[in-house]
């Protein structure tokens, strides 16, 4: 939000002043969804006005300015103000700091672990009279926040003389802080969430036991984090004392019926000015002690699951109102339900891995989203990346000792990071540090977590059980989820004609697919990326289409655990015949298999595909059996129809 005052420096205008400014320059790598531009439409209203000045703002700072980096946002130069100052300010102020931006914050702690990258100055982030001091004194420009537990009211108050930009806006913060609000702001969206309640006394306790049944969560409506805040009701026999551990029934509670997920999802979804967002990897949250302990991206859930589950997020996040990353929790049923648990407007322990897991870091895209700049890439650099935080395991120097000897191990594994927070003192459950584990494949990604948590693993283990026991009581089969099973590769778009064939059988077996160009020679690293994280994706067999040197099939075999059908293809124009293509694919080194058919022949590679499968799948098994039968029986009438005509009457 924008809000007026004297600060000159900026020169900002209203948007009377630049007509026309107020349908905003989209930013690379940001959409809009259909469900976020149905939210867009209903906010456009009360939304177009704050954006016209933002956007007016931004234009007017950059005249002039040669650090600009953005047509529409702050340039480089511009100071960017946080409150808060903790684990989440350090790691947004080091992303800052790479991109030379200036970041200063606000924070009571002397030594506050933002200081490292950050310019510090003492106060408190729900203090009116600290928040307008610090926006003041320290020239900030755009304002922003790394914890969502401040006094929104001492926000506009502070802010009414002074003119700085805060995202995501005050009127977010506080229907996020206040998680009664949030879930009443997020149904009038028609996002699905677990059934919920306001209380205000015991009636009210006791009337939500028979209607949701036991157990049920209560929960406080404000300072709510880490666990802090919930407790399970098991029975009738427990109100009283749930009431009594949340502050009472003054301090504002609300009741959730329990929801019976298998896995606990989060994404990260990054959103700029414009109201169009770009998403994370979906990934699964372990929780210990209800803190989050490990997280792994992506989640080993199908990719129908994965889109609904980015669906219901991304939904969630269009109907909210500024800029920034926000973190998304959700819980996945065993229906295959996704219900939206919670939101973080700010950056969120589920996002600690893309520091090193993905293109861009969840810190460095709120730092571009809030600023105004376009957004970064977003896609995993690696097959997986497992989170796992540290927590303090005892108080004082024994628990320090313990941390450090579990950080000692990670300097030990390859492809193992450790994030240390510099945070003084040590206490039960503080989180001091985190460790990011990054593997070309979900095994090995696991193998490392093991030698430094083998819990963490061991839960990794039974939410996937669980999962697979959910999907078993659903009478699924493996095509039936919807994810794909078989990957289709060509060297280029011309292989289409042939490689068609091995599509349409899987479709007639009902076999999920994934089907695309991806060219040994061309496009190399596509190559590589496509091949290291097949079988993590859930793909059990490659189908690749390659002609004239055709090294496409070995290649992808080479770097892959699963079985790899070669289908020679005579490509339009060529001089040979195909044969080229069937020798070179043939001719692989012992030690890398690659199966392959005729020249031509992608229907027998779909086929041979579903045989694959159908080696541990019942029920595509059986639906071979069918298909061989059924070629019995078209041969056997054949026969009969030829020796009852004659061959000189039988027609083909």
């Amino acid at each position: 939000m924008l809000l007026k005052g004297s600060n000159t420096r900026l020169n900002r205008r209203t948007a009377s002043d630049v007509a026309g400014l107020g349908a905003a320059l989209p930013q690379p790598l940001a959409r809009r969804t259909s469900a976020a531009h149905r939210q867009h439409q209903l906010a456009q209203a009360g939304r177009c006005a704050r954006v016209s000045v933002i956007l007016a703002a931004a234009g007017t700072m950059q005249q002039g300015d040669v650090t600009s980096v953005s047509a529409t946002g702050a340039p480089r130069s511009a100071v960017l103000g946080v409150l808060g100052g903790g684990q989440l300010g350090r790691m947004m102020a080091l992303a800052a700091a790479n991109l030379g931006v200036r970041m200063k914050c606000l924070d009571p702690t002397p030594d506050a672990p933002a200081a490292v990258a950050a310019e510090h100055m003492e106060g408190h982030f729900r203090d009116a009279a600290a928040i307008e001091d610090f926006v003041k004194s320290k020239g900030v420009d755009v304002l922003t926040m790394e914890i969502e537990h401040i006094n929104t009211d001492a926000l506009m108050q502070a802010a009414k003389d002074v003119k700085v930009d805060i995202e995501p806006s005050p009127q977010t913060i506080r229907i996020i802080q206040d998680k009664f609000a949030q879930k009443q702001h997020f149904a009038a969206a028609g996002v699905p969430l677990p059934e919920f309640r306001n209380i205000k006394c015991r009636g009210c306790m006791e009337g939500t036991g028979k209607a949701f049944g036991y157990p049920f969560m209560l929960k406080a409506k404000r300072l709510a984090y880490d666990g802090k805040g919930n407790y399970v009701v098991k029975t009738e026999a427990d109100i009283d004392a749930a009431v009594a551990a949340l502050g009472g029934y003054e301090n504002g509670l609300y009741a959730e019926k329990f929801a019976p997920f298998v896995k606990e999802l989060a994404v990260m979804v990054v959103r700029n000015r414009d109201g169009g967002v770009v998403s994370y990897p979906i990934v699964e949250t372990i929780h210990k002690n209800n803190i989050c302990h490990v997280t792994e991206a992506p989640a080993g859930v199908p990719p129908s699951v994965e889109a609904k589950a980015r669906a219901v997020a991304e939904k969630a996040i269009a109907c909210l109102d500024g800029a920034g990353i926000f973190g998304v929790e959700m819980f996945l049923l065993g229906d295959g339900a996704i219900l939206l648990n919670e939101v973080a407007p700010r950056p969120h322990n589920s996002g600690h891995y893309t520091m090193d897991g993905c293109v861009t870091s969840q810190f460095e895209n709120h730092v571009r989203a809030v600023l105004g700049w376009p957004l970064g890439e977003t896609r995993l650099n690696a097959g997986c990346a497992i989170m796992l935080n540290l927590l303090g395991e005892a108080d004082g120097d024994e628990g320090v000792r313990i941390a450090h000897e579990q950080m000692a191990q990670a300097y030990m594994i390859p492809g193992a990071k450790v994030h240390w927070y510099g945070k003084d003192g040590m206490k039960v459950g503080r989180k001091v540090g985190h460790i990011n584990i990054v593997a070309n494949t979900r095994e090995e990604a696991r193998a490392k977590l093991a030698q430094l948590d083998a819990g963490g693993l061991a839960a990794l283990q039974k939410t996937d059980a669980a999962y697979r026991v959910a999907a078993a009581a659903a009478g699924a089969s493996a095509g039936d989820s919807g994810k794909p099973l078989v990957g289709i590769i060509m060297g280029s778009d011309s292989d289409l004609a042939t490689m068609k064939a091995a599509a349409q059988v899987l479709e007639e077996f009902g076999v999920p697919l994934e089907l695309t160009v991806v060219s040994a020679h061309r496009t190399p690293e596509r190559m590589f990326e496509y091949a290291r994280t097949a079988h993590s994706r859930g793909l059990k067999a490659i189908i690749a289409g390659a002609g004239g040197a055709a090294h496409l099939p070995g290649m992808v075999a080479a770097m892959t655990p699963l079985p790899v059908i070669g289908v020679p293809v005579k490509p339009s124009g060529a001089h040979l015949d195909g044969l080229d293509a069937l020798l070179s694919i043939v001719q692989m080194p012992k030690g890398v298999p690659v199966a392959t058919v005729a020249i031509g022949n992608a229907a027998n590679a779909g086929l041979l595909a579903i045989r694959i499968i159908a080696s541990a799948d019942p029920k595509m098994l059986d639906k071979m059996l069918a298909y061989q039968t059924g070629m019995t029986e078209t041969v056997l009438n054949k026969a009969a129809k030829l020796e009852e005509v004659g061959w000189a009457a039988y027609k083909m």
